[in-house]
């Protein structure tokens, strides 16, 4: 539902700001006062064109803004929308919003976050339908004509049914596809995965070695050099020179005098032990060198071996992966893949028989569908031609047109004809309208534009209101070529439907207007040389007035035809709400 609308230097509306509630919502006002121009504003923010000359003149931009309520019934797939783009913030609201630059460019964002157009019109399209602007017509999308058909027939378990069978299908025929296009060069590809498999094999590699080869490479490398430094060391600590004694008959010495001093001044005890300890360490790294020096060896072999080794993980690990696990997972995945090839006669055969069952079943499931739709869809025409007739289009016919499709590789039915299908069912769901008698069936999206489709729109709502899920719609237009008596029924439908959606209307007829559950009046004003429109909701008195200078001059005759038209207009709604309970 849309609760906050902000429209900012867009044709001749310099600013508004609106707040709207559900129920029916009415504009009026003078022609060329600009009602028209506040839904091209919402036309804009959902999507449609924006052109810079929409831009007020001396502005270099215009800016629409609103604020919607998520739907129940489709607040699901709005939100996995925002969560696939990373726009998601209050899950119950959206911010929309469409700059209009002067240089031509438009900027269109969602909770403050700037997005595509295509996106732009992708979740608007779950929340609002305008009607009266082709482009806007969600019943004009054929793709939506199968689903709204299925919602109003009810077929949801018999549709979800099919769809599991569908999906199935198309898990085994993706499969069955990998297992042919495999089996055409299985050989190749079978001599190709056992060179691989055996030369990662024959390699015996461990997950851990690379780098224990790397250091013993190092020690082997630089052996000569390792025992010198280790001889010198073991020099320094044991033997010494003659101009200076080793270390440890030094440290022997100082251990020697602090022995002594610790006798005489016990607070010396600790330093002594440390020495104690010290000369312990000097002994263990003597002893450890010594161990390290016997085993330096002096072996080109063996370094030639560590290279030769290390120079084959590389290039294994070059062909196969980064590393030694990658290298060994790739041969596993080989030796699969080698079982899969083997096997994959066998496997075919097993699918081959499940995609027939598969195909047996989807023809039984899409017929009852198919009969479920054909059942239901001369109701929905019936109750079609019902809401025309009372719209003063009582010439009008409308049909939903169910046909399949032939197709040489499709859905063999029980008579024996293939017909195309896909996740749907096997039907092609189109709605026709006649408008005038005489004239053939032709596809909505070829109707007239203006009132006539407003109200063919409007008798399609009232009969699918339950099962379209698009909350909020807005009729322009739809009093064009009819009178008084008309614009009361079209008042009535406007008003039930408006029970469950948020509906918005801009009329000149006040039998319309009276039923609005919120009502707006739209003038335009002249300030310092400047036209501008702006917009105000009615209390009780004023909406009088408004409603008896649509009859004509404000005269108490006319306020009395209003109050008069105001109250019959509540009292039949009331009506409406009794009817329904």
């Amino acid at each position: 539902m849309l609760t906050e609308l902000h429209i900012e230097n867009f044709a001749i509306i310099q600013q508004l700001e609106l707040t709207f509630g559900p129920g029916l919502i009415t504009f009026t006002g003078e022609t060329g006062a600009g009602k028209s121009i506040i839904l091209d504003a919402i036309i804009a923010l959902v999507g449609g064109h924006a052109e810079p000359t929409l831009i007020r003149a001396g502005s270099d931009r215009a800016m629409v803004e609103a604020t919607f309520e998520l739907p129940a019934n489709t607040r699901t797939a709005i939100l996995d929308i925002l969560k696939r783009e990373d726009l998601l913030d209050d899950p119950n609201h959206l911010m929309f919003s469409r700059e209009i630059r002067r240089e031509g460019r438009s900027v269109g964002r969602v909770n403050g976050r700037s997005i595509n157009l295509s996106l732009l019109r992708e979740l608007g399209s779950y929340l609002i339908d305008i009607h009266g602007q082709s482009e806007h017509l969600s019943l004009l999308n054929v793709r939506q004509h199968i689903g709204l058909l299925d919602r109003y027939a009810g077929s949801e378990k018999l549709i979800s049914a099919y769809r599991q069978s569908y999906q199935e299908l198309q898990s085994i025929r993706h499969e069955l596809n990998s297992l042919r296009q495999m089996e055409l060069d299985s050989n190749r590809r079978a001599e190709l995965l056992g060179f691989q498999a055996e030369e990662i094999e024959s390699a015996h590699l461990l997950a851990d070695e690379e780098g224990e080869l790397r250091k013993e490479r190092d020690r082997l490398a630089n052996a000569e050099n390792l025992s010198a430094l280790a001889q010198q060391s073991l020099l320094a600590l044991e033997e010494g020179t003659l101009e200076i004694p080793a270390i440890s008959e030094q440290f022997g010495q100082v251990l020697q005098s602090l022995t002594a001093l610790s006798r005489i001044d016990a607070s010396m005890a600790a330093l002594t032990e440390q020495a104690e300890n010290l000369a312990e360490s000097l002994s263990d790294i003597s002893r450890e060198l010594r161990d390290y020096l016997e085993k330096i060896e002096y072996n080109p072999r063996r370094l030639e071996q560590v290279e030769e080794r290390l120079d084959l993980l590389h290039a294994l690990k070059r062909k196969y992966g980064g590393s030694i696990a990658a290298v060994l997972a790739y041969a596993v995945d080989a030796r699969q893949k080698l079982e899969t090839i083997a096997h994959a006669g066998e496997r075919i055969e097993e699918l081959e028989i499940q995609e027939k069952a598969l195909l047996e079943r989807l023809a039984l499931q899409g017929l009852q569908l198919s009969n479920k739709r054909k059942a239901s869809a001369d109701t929905l025409g019936q109750g079609v031609e019902t809401e025309l007739a009372e719209l003063n289009m009582s010439g009008a016919r409308f049909k939903v047109d169910i046909h399949y499709e032939p197709k040489s590789d499709g859905l063999q039915l029980e008579d024996g004809q293939k017909v195309a299908f896909d996740e749907s069912g096997l039907d092609h769901v189109e709605f026709l309208i006649a408008p005038n008698p005489g004239e053939g069936f032709k596809p909505l999206v070829k109707i007239a534009s203006g009132g006539e489709t407003s109200r063919l729109m409007l008798a399609l709502k009232n009969v699918l209101a339950r099962v379209d899920y698009v909350p909020t719609l807005i009729f322009d237009e739809i009093d064009q070529g009819i009178g008084g008596r008309t614009g009361l029924v079209v008042g009535e439908k406007l008003w039930k439907l408006a029970r469950q959606h948020q509906v918005f209307c801009v009329t000149h007829l006040p039998q319309l207007a009276a039923f609005g559950d919120q009502h707006f009046r739209v003038q335009k004003q002249v300030r310092d040389g400047r036209t501008t429109t702006q917009a105000s909701k009615l209390d009780e008195s004023n909406r009088l007035d408004e409603l008896a200078e649509m009859l004509g001059n404000l005269t108490d005759a006319n306020r009395d035809a209003a109050r008069a038209t105001l109250d019959l207009a509540r009292a039949r709604a009331s009506q409406l709400v009794k009817e329904n309970k």
